[in-house]
């Protein structure tokens, strides 16, 4: 049987073409996304003859601090580095060796703390370096590998997480060791977090949330800390690619638009996990099922951007308490307001918000979108093109 490694790489990631394609062009690939996203396995994948170092170790840690430059020339064929933040010093001889040999892809650094390596990377990699962000499998990839279509339910529970599906993992036995060993670690990491309890519970409070304004005065008092500190225990969920805020619409059109961002989680596994869901029969009774059905949709549109290389121009459109948008995606000088609903049939009123933004903006019908849990999509009599949930809007993308 093959090794883990070895499966994971039988599926191909859609970041590979742009990761190939940086690494003619500058001398240093930063891949940086979530813990256990396959990071390392990609990078392994497509530069077979890299050497490879992991600075998570405590032996490579002090090799990488006492003698830098004897650590960067290990391998004349060019160098994978995981963790890369771990030693700080590092890229400053870092830019030293990109500048002397002035030769794209010498170096592939990985990372799962995006803000830790990405202040590195500006310190002293600025232009020098191309960068990525490496999700988990999206369903284009999985469908794209010969596996078979799953139900959204299952999706939506299992996660996508490159582990589970290579060694067949049951979400309850990976998902709460994953939360114990990365999130709180990565809190400890990045921000002295004292009361890992209170820690723990804003993470489940924010999994309850998702789809909905992220209320840092809400969440702090139900926790027990202040604003100030609920921001910055937000900051460590994005910091480590496990949430993320998605920004409102910045223009206004003359109407009362709400400005404060959405929360959501970029694995919706994790976020089943935190809320207790331990089966699909649970989730499909939950009172979050609509907004993970939401949270699914909306980030499998994302990873068609992130996994080609691009960051996306993405929103979502809110009138108080009257219209709303779940997203909005603006690309090629066009604007694509799309509606996320976990119905199994349409209904009218599920395009209220769209006709309000297409009125108020001028936006023409046919580049809208409704995602349903349906089977089919056809075009309605407004001109909405409606979806079913594998059938993505392109974007012109592909």
């Amino acid at each position: 049987m093959p090794d883990l490694p070895d499966i994971c790489s039988m599926i191909p990631r859609t970041l590979a073409q742009k990761v190939l394609y940086l690494a003619t062009k500058f001398p240093v690939v930063s891949i940086t996304g979530p813990r256990q996203s396959g990071k390392t396995t990609l990078a392994r994948s497509l530069f077979p003859d890299y050497g490879y170092v992991n600075l998570e170790n405590p032996d490579a840690r002090m090799a990488a601090r006492t003698a830098p430059l004897d650590f960067l020339r290990q391998s004349t064929g060019g160098l994978i580095i995981d963790e890369a933040q771990y030693v700080p010093e590092l890229f400053s001889y870092l830019q030293l060796e990109a500048d002397e040999r002035n030769q794209p892809g010498n170096y592939i650094l990985c990372g799962s703390q995006h803000f830790l390596l990405m202040e590195r990377i500006t310190q002293s990699l600025a232009g020098r370096v191309g960068i990525v962000n490496l999700l988990p499998f999206s369903v284009e990839e999985l469908l794209a590998a010969g596996m078979p279509r799953q139900d959204p339910l299952t999706y939506i529970f299992k996660g996508f997480f490159p582990r589970l599906h290579a060694a067949e993992i049951a979400p309850a036995d990976f998902y709460p060791a994953y939360i114990q060993t990365y999130i709180e670690r990565d809190a400890r990491q990045i921000v002295n977090v004292s009361d890992l309890d209170a820690f723990q519970s804003f993470v489940r409070l924010c999994a309850g949330r998702i789809g909905n304004l992220f209320n840092q005065s809400e969440i702090g008092a139900l926790v027990g800390v202040d604003q100030k500190t609920a921001r910055r225990w937000l900051t460590i969920l994005q910091t480590g690619f496990q949430a993320f805020t998605l920004p409102p619409y910045f223009r206004n059109f003359d109407k009362r638009i709400v400005k404060t961002p959405k929360l959501y989680f970029w694995d919706t596994g994790i976020a089943c996990s935190l809320l207790g869901i331990r089966s699909e029969f649970d989730l499909r009774q939950h009172f979050a099922f609509g907004a993970l059905f939401e949270n699914f949709i909306l980030v499998e549109i994302l990873k068609r951007f992130y996994h080609r290389g691009i960051r996306p121009n993405a929103y979502f459109w809110s009138e108080r308490g009257v219209n709303e948008v779940d997203l909005l995606i603006e690309e090629g000088g066009r604007c694509y307001p799309i509606e996320i609903k976990a119905a199994q049939t349409i209904l009218p009123a599920f395009f209220k918000g769209i006709r309000a933004f297409n009125a108020a903006s001028g936006n023409p019908p046919e580049y809208s979108n409704l995602i349903y849990a349906g089977e089919h999509s056809y075009p309605t009599s407004q001109g909405e093109q409606v979806r079913a949930w594998f059938d993505w809007p392109d974007f012109g993308l592909i």
